[in-house]
């Protein structure tokens, strides 16, 4: 049996979960197919900008019910410990993908929209409309489909997407901890082939997100070894994980982390999130800008469901302008900014600069940040 609707999402994580509010408070039937149950914990950053609060009120969603840690500070040592720290231009908040996800899809329900657990493996495109393919064999058409499932999927294989035949060499580790850190506070300690973030998140919970290149890792037994010997050499993290008590059984791993130049369009799906462009975790900034481009898509998607615009080529047009607009700078910066952190040298000249004339660091910061999300 074949089911229909006006969109398709295919992933239910922040861009998934807020296009389809944004859909379905426009009055569009709304599918949202998502591989996981909820709640559910992510290797995330888990710090947002209030960029996005704005945007996030007018769709109803109130993060204050999530008692988030209000954060405003911004700490960035070396590896071997030199330090700079600004204040964030907007600021932003920390809140764990395992409370927001969950949070989003019970208001995504309460709107109207139908979430389903499925995964999805094929998606087609013919004659002006979409089928949707599950691993089940359940098959769903509609006129428009979104892409928000992530980072890297089989879907981009299938997809044909020329970064999903390429291996990345990167590795994403998370845990939470209970410890001692600061709620108005995000640090980014560097250590040699990556960098690590800390951060509050609701109840006082500490998150430990970091990323690491291969070449560093491979030559340990395991995370713990690898924390041990590599990260416990920036004195900051040292000091961190020799205190702070882990909350997970173990900590949560990501491989095969691209952050190659991605479409926003492909075979005519409109992607968003990750799934359209991942910015380095280092600027920070990953989670606010899925949300922004939810709403992106969702305002060209009802223009087009309205006639605002005259057919599919000109929703894809403008959407494609307007995603390299939004984040073609952030996505250049990111890149810019690994390049520079990957060498200990370069970075600490940097930071001395940085120190002198401490306005440059909030500059460097809006670069990869955007305006509050006005609707």
């Amino acid at each position: 049996m074949t089911y229909n609707a006006d969109v398709v999402i295919v992933g239910g994580g922040l861009a998934g979960l807020t296009a389809g509010i944004h859909l379905a408070r426009a009055g569009m039937q709304v599918l949202l197919l998502e591989k996981h149950s909820y709640p559910q914990h992510k290797v995330c950053g888990e710090y947002i900008s209030n960029e996005v609060l704005p945007y996030l009120h007018y769709l109803g969603v109130s993060i204050d019910e999530l008692a988030p840690a209000r954060i405003s500070r911004f700490l960035l040592s070396t590896a071997a410990g030199k330090t700079v720290e600004s204040k964030l231009p907007l600021g932003g908040f920390g809140v764990s993908r395992y409370t927001l996800d969950h949070f989003l899809a019970r208001k995504a329900k309460s709107v109207g929209v139908a979430l389903r657990q499925a995964d999805v493996t094929d998606i087609q495109f013919a004659n002006d409309v979409f089928t949707v393919t599950t691993a089940t064999d359940q098959t769903y058409t509609a006129k428009i489909v979104l892409g928000a499932y992530g980072k890297r999927s089989q879907l981009d294989k299938r997809l044909n997407r020329p970064f999903a035949s390429r291996e990345s060499g990167w590795l994403g580790v998370k845990a939470h901890y209970q410890a001692d850190f600061p709620n108005d506070l995000v640090a980014l300690h560097n250590f040699d082939g990556g960098y690590c973030g800390l951060s509050q998140v609701e109840n006082g919970i500490v998150n430990a997100c970091y990323l690491t290149n291969y070449r560093s890792f491979k030559a340990f037994r395991n995370i713990e070894s690898f924390q041990q010997q590599v990260l416990a050499k920036n004195p900051f993290l040292n000091d961190f994980f020799a205190r702070a008590t882990p909350v997970f059984a173990k900590p949560l791993t990501i491989s095969q982390i691209s952050f190659d130049r991605k479409s926003p369009v492909e075979n005519h799906i409109l992607m968003c999130g990750d799934t359209a462009g991942l910015i380095h975790p280092l600027c920070g900034n990953g989670m606010a800008m899925a949300i922004h481009s939810a709403k992106l898509v969702s305002e060209l998607v009802i223009a087009y469901f309205s006639g605002k615009l005259a057919n599919r080529t000109a929703l894809e047009k403008h959407y494609t302008h307007q995603w390299s607009s939004e984040f073609k700078t952030r996505l250049l910066t990111g890149r810019i900014a690994q390049t520079v952190l990957a060498y200990p040298g370069i970075t600490g000249v940097l930071l001395k600069s940085v120190q002198r004339t401490p306005g440059i660091l909030p500059i460097i910061i809006k670069q990869t940040h955007g305006k509050p999300l006005l609707v």
